[in-house]
């Protein structure tokens, strides 16, 4: 069943956030006698507002109808507004400044560190004309990253081809793109079309077309908005005391400090060069035999050459792989390794959602047949969806208050899928199951991947694995006479991925740089400033007249700190090196995982759940000896 209505939105954010003022007025007016019991309304404050902002937040970005999520964002953007004019109310700080905490239990009195550090980081000890201006700069920031991620959504770009120019694409992929009247076949920009044409087409200069055109989503519309993003961000860290937004950003993740990103950045720089350098120079050489002049492989034919590279010096057919992972059967294998692996079973349950491509289940604790959570998969892609793949939290969980809902958006084929985009279910469901085992805590501050966000890739990062491993594979990958894939296919598409890892990092790191410099920098012409970038860190050349800048999504959510995905990379390297490679499913190991990482969710800090886990700090080793190889 589906719905969700305007004034449905419109009704449930007005109630959330009518409690949460109540709730903070009660704070205000008498608080309770005892510090647990002031913190704990405190935390009913933040699941209200949480509550209501993760829900507009997931709508806005998935709703098929224009008007709801329009709805959506004006709910999404009353919950923030609310929550800095809490965060920066002067009367409620005294509250818990005030507090006697002796005597709280640890994760009490994490929690009432957590509020107070909260406050300050909102300004609250600002005089009166600086915090409204804050609070100005805030609501103005959600508006803009609110448009920044419409822009990108909505625009949707196509290119027009005679049939004939497809040549080379599997026959599933041009059977699901008949031509039209005039006899001409329609691309999009979206996932399903960009990279079969990336890995197959024969037409470099398809390739090529399609390849710019999703490059310049966004823009030029994006480029005042997310200047104005980087203005605003600058202005409220600075006003704060701190050098830019990325050292107040910074300050309460695992890096720690600002000036640690670029560091950092050019570390993983220089520990990919030899590997990646090494692999381009096959790469190139393979072009040249195409292109004999080539001084470097074009980014627009770098998949496909990569794919020539596999055939040739590995021996696979990428082809014959996607043949093994038509999408209900990975859905299925998903939720069956998962389960395995986590002691929880999936009951699909029909519930309310916002559109009919949606599967729902509830998450279920083997061992005692206690409802965890419960989890939506939204994995197709339709107009006006979100473009990329991403877990949105639908309800925190707190145990006795609330049941952790979490939602996976992706936008994959409906048929047969690339291995890559089976690897990225992996990753992207390990964040939806991070939600739910840490949503059995009791503060909702700390509810699922509430962990440092340099952290939160790590455990969806280890997932990966999974989907690599031969005998997992088998147990779903089956080709349409049923016959599972080949143990022997599954080593040759292992070593296929290791050729490329090096350079591949490297456009992480070029990812990083534009995320951080933007910020630190505000370049006044950021395609200039992206260009630079990419000549110092990425391996392949800029594609001239794009703009890929204007749908990075990341720049808003992760605004300075894309870094974050290889920085997660390091730890799950390490958290892997815990598990038998023969045994990916040894209940010890994956129960203390489990418990020992996941469920926790954010009531310790991240270091602290990876040396419980592992019995020792966290090491650059495997993630070193990984690239190395």
């Amino acid at each position: 069943m589906t719905t969700y209505s305007e004034s449905w939105i419109d009704e449930r954010a007005a109630s959330a956030l009518a409690r949460a003022r109540e709730l903070a007025a009660g704070l205000k007016a008498s608080a309770p006698a005892t510090a647990l019991e002031t913190l704990r309304i405190w935390d009913d404050v933040t699941l209200a507002l949480h509550s209501t902002s993760g829900l507009a937040s997931l709508l806005a970005n998935v709703h098929p109808e224009e008007a709801v999520r329009t709805a959506a964002e004006a709910a999404e953007l009353a919950a923030q507004k609310l929550s800095t004019e809490l965060a920066q109310d002067a009367a409620l700080y005294a509250v818990f400044d005030g507090l006697a905490v002796d005597g709280l239990d640890p994760l009490a009195a994490r929690f009432h560190a957590t509020v107070l550090r909260d406050f300050r980081r909102a300004g609250v000890d600002r005089d009166d004309a600086t915090r409204a201006r804050l609070q100005e700069i805030n609501e103005r920031l959600l508006e803009l990253d609110q448009e920044f991620s419409r822009i990108a959504r909505d625009d949707v770009r196509t290119v027009r081809v005679a049939p004939g120019r497809l040549a080379g694409l599997p026959a599933d992929f041009i059977a699901s793109h008949p031509p039209a009247e005039d006899g001409l076949v329609t691309l999009t920009t979206d996932y399903p079309d960009t990279v079969p044409v990336a890995d197959y087409a024969h037409d470099g200069e398809l390739r090529r077309e399609l390849r710019k055109a999703s490059f310049n989503r966004g823009y030029p519309a994006a480029d005042p908005v997310l200047h104005e993003i980087l203005d605003l961000r600058h202005e409220y860290a600075t006003t704060l005391g701190y050098a830019d937004w990325a050292s107040y950003d910074a300050e309460v993740k695992m890096i720690g400090t600002g000036e640690a990103i670029p560091a950092f950045i050019d570390t993983i720089a220089d520990a990919a060069r030899e590997p990646g350098e090494r692999d381009l120079a096959i790469l190139l050489e393979r072009y040249r035999r195409d292109v004999p002049d080539a001084e470097r492989v074009a980014l627009s034919d770098s998949a496909y050459y990569r794919n020539l590279v596999f055939a040739e010096r590995f021996d696979l057919d990428t082809q014959l792989v996607r043949t093994y992972f038509d999408f209900p059967k990975v859905r299925a294998g998903l939720l069956e390794v998962t389960g395995r692996l986590f002691g929880v079973r999936y009951d699909q349950v029909d519930v309310t959602t916002w559109h009919e491509d949606v599967a729902s289940y509830d998450v279920v604790r083997l061992e005692d047949g206690a409802t965890l959570g419960r989890i939506h998969l939204d994995l197709f892609p339709r107009e006006g969806k979100y473009k990329h793949a991403a877990q949105f939290d639908l309800a925190p969980g707190v145990a006795g208050k609330s049941l952790a809902e979490g939602v996976l958006v992706c936008n994959f084929s409906r048929g047969l899928m690339e291995h890559d985009h089976v690897v990225t279910l992996f990753h992207e469901f390990g964040h939806l199951v991070h939600h739910v085992l840490g949503g059995q805590g009791a503060w909702t501050r700390f509810a699922g991947v509430a962990t440092e966000w340099d952290f939160v890739e790590a455990p969806s990062q280890m997932l990966e694995e999974w989907a690599w491993d031969p005998a997992v594979l088998a147990s779903f990958a089956t080709d349409e006479a049923g016959e599972p894939i080949p143990a022997e296919l599954v080593a040759k598409m292992r070593a296929a991925e290791e050729f490329g890892k090096g350079y591949l990092t490297q456009t992480q790191t070029f990812y990083a740089a534009v995320s951080y410099y933007f910020h630190h920098e505000r370049p006044a012409d950021l395609t200039v400033r992206m260009r630079e970038l990419m000549a110092q860190y990425a391996p392949f050349p800029y594609i001239e007249d794009t703009h890929f800048w204007a749908s990075f999504g990341h720049l808003g959510g992760y605004s300075s700190a894309y870094y974050t995905y290889q920085w997660s990379l390091v730890i799950a390297k390490d958290l892997f090196s815990a598990f038998d490679p023969g045994d990916l499913f040894d209940t010890e190991v994956a129960g203390r995982y489990r418990d020992r990482v996941l469920a926790p969710g954010g009531s310790k800090d991240a270091a602290d759940l990876v040396e419980d886990f592992l019995g020792r700090p966290f090491s650059f080793d495997a993630y070193a000896a990984w690239l190395a190889h």
